[in-house]
């Protein structure tokens, strides 16, 4: 029912056309976002244009989009507004270099660490922070400059035209998959409203209502090419220590969204990007769009949704997002002005609901308690904090429930062997959630003079392992006995180097065996 993904292969036609409508859904986003930083509305458009060129032509992901967005922006206003926009800029250069340097260190492995159950709840969470983010558009300033709900008339009218977008977007399909059926509900719109002459609210509307009362006047989205400058700020060590924490977030909060992007479209294309790659296309974009006048950002999941589900799937549909974009901004901005916010909103709405992991309601009956806690952990913070930290939040809490559930893991046996021999066989892994369980089964005080623990079905993973060994060979050296220790492979031997001097290895019961050879000598 929610499948709305109904192109699946890439060519030219699928990925200008996706782009084009891609390009149309940027326009809004960019300048909200440029709002929430604290910055002009055209460094938002130069950082969708820039990010999605750059990203899309030597990324690792194609057919993902990257522009402003808000997990980046909510980070840059304290730094724009304490020290000025000449600061962002330097923050998102240096936070360009710090990404590139996470993929040329290969660092973006380490997004496979994301369970699945934080990746569920990231991908709902988002769903929902874009759906209530959409809401706004039903808002209007009144004559006290204070936001209210629309009321009569230009409420049933917006959800007149987001209904017919969203049914636009669902039918057509059914009738021809020639063209994108988001691009053809926003132009069916925009020109219904107009011809109509329907009151609703349009993109340059929504701009003059965020900017002061002596600019809404002469709002415009028109501008001209970005131009390159460097940062004018400092170079000094003080300037160092003013942007270094932001711009690692910067790099993290990037980096996180767009690794965690790319892995959905990865699943919902059946095919696979790579990591490594993209952050240093990231790191690229961002270094460029600081010394070019951009705000930076990163992938943007409800843009990319929008491409997969218009077709584009190649790089040419992110290019030509990026190349539209700049497009309107030169020599089209009135007619991008004119279109209705409900035909963005309506296609957005369907980015909701075509995002929304709604299998996940089958999963949580189906999972264990603890998963469904962090599905429901990440969806949460996720829309109430932020993204970086819900993922981080997420994967920490996997970890400690990781832990515990295999803390009691460690089995230990134990025998009298014909020497006199007291043996202690485990069974499980020896780390730091199991090794109280581990010391509670050892009686020093009641054990033979010799004491062998066998680890042909264990192993240790940590130093609190090797702690936990070295402790209990000291407790045994204080009862005057002797702790062996057997079958221990090669790695785990190298980690007991700290216990040398308390805990015999018994290397005679791991022989090595050689080939026999007809040369002597």
């Amino acid at each position: 029912m929610f499948d709305l993904i109904t192109n699946k292969d890439s060519n030219v036609k699928n990925d200008v056309l996706s782009g084009i409508t891609v390009a149309l859904a940027l326009v809004p986003e960019a300048v909200a976002f440029a709002f929430v930083a604290g910055v002009e509305p055209m460094i938002g458009l130069y950082a969708a244009f820039m990010m999605g060129l750059i990203t899309s032509a030597i990324g690792g992901r194609p057919g993902m989009i990257s522009g402003a967005t808000g997990a980046m922006a909510v980070v840059m206003v304290a730094l724009v507004a304490e020290h000025g926009v000449a600061y962002l800029f330097a923050a998102v250069v240096l936070a360009g270099i710090l990404q590139i340097l996470c993929g040329v260190f290969k660092l973006g492995k380490f997004i496979r660490l994301v369970p699945y159950p934080v990746m569920l709840g990231f991908v709902n969470g988002l769903a929902i922070v874009i759906f209530l983010a959409q809401l706004g558009q039903f808002k209007v300033l009144n004559d006290a400059g204070e936001w209210q709900w629309m009321q009569g008339s230009a409420m049933y009218i917006m959800l007149g035209l987001v209904a017919l977008t969203m049914a636009i977007i669902y039918l057509l399909p059914r009738l021809t998959k020639a063209v994108p059926a988001s691009l053809v509900a926003i132009i069916v719109v925009t020109v219904l409203v107009h011809a109509l002459n329907l009151e609703a609210r349009t993109v340059i509307d929504f701009v003059r209502d965020l900017l002061p009362a002596d600019q809404k006047a002469t709002a415009t989205l028109a501008g001209e090419l970005p131009s390159f400058a460097i940062p004018m700020v400092p170079f000094t060590m003080d300037t160092l220590m003013i942007i270094l924490p932001t711009s690692i977030i910067l790099c993290l909060v990037g980096l996180i969204e767009s690794l965690l992007t790319l892995s959905l479209i990865d699943e919902m294309t059946d095919t696979r990007g790579h990591g490594n790659k993209e952050c240093v296309g990231q790191g690229v974009a961002n270094t460029v769009n600081g010394f070019f006048g951009g705000m930076g950002g990163c992938a943007m999941i409800g843009q990319s949704m929008i491409n997969i589900n218009s077709g584009g799937r190649g790089r040419l549909s992110g290019i030509s997002a990026a190349l539209v974009l700049l497009g309107f901004i030169l020599f089209a901005a009135p007619l991008i002005e004119m279109i209705p916010l409900a035909a963005l909103v309506g296609v957005m709405f369907v980015v909701v609901i075509a995002t929304f992991e709604w299998a996940s309601f089958r999963i949580i009956r189906g999972v264990n308690r603890e998963d469904a806690f962090v599905l429901f952990l990440v969806t949460g913070v996720t829309v109430i904090a932020d993204l970086a930290i819900a993922v981080v939040v997420g994967v920490i809490v996997s970890a400690l429930v990781f832990a515990w559930k295999h803390a009691r893991h460690i089995e230990v046996h134990s025998h009298i062997d014909n020497d006199g021999w007291k043996v202690y066989e485990l069974k499980g892994p020896l780390f730091f959630g199991s090794i109280t369980h581990f010391k509670d089964q050892f009686d020093v005080a009641n054990d033979p003079q010799d004491v062998v623990i066998d680890f042909d079905n264990s192993r240790i993973w940590d130093s609190s392992g090797i702690d936990a060994l070295d402790n209990l060979a000291d407790k045994y050296e204080q009862q005057g006995k002797k702790l062996h220790i057997r079958h221990i492979s090669s790695d785990c031997r190298a980690l007991l180097k700290k216990a040398n001097k308390f805990v015999e290895i018994n290397v005679v019961e791991d022989p090595r065996y050689k080939v026999a050879s007809d040369q002597l000598g």
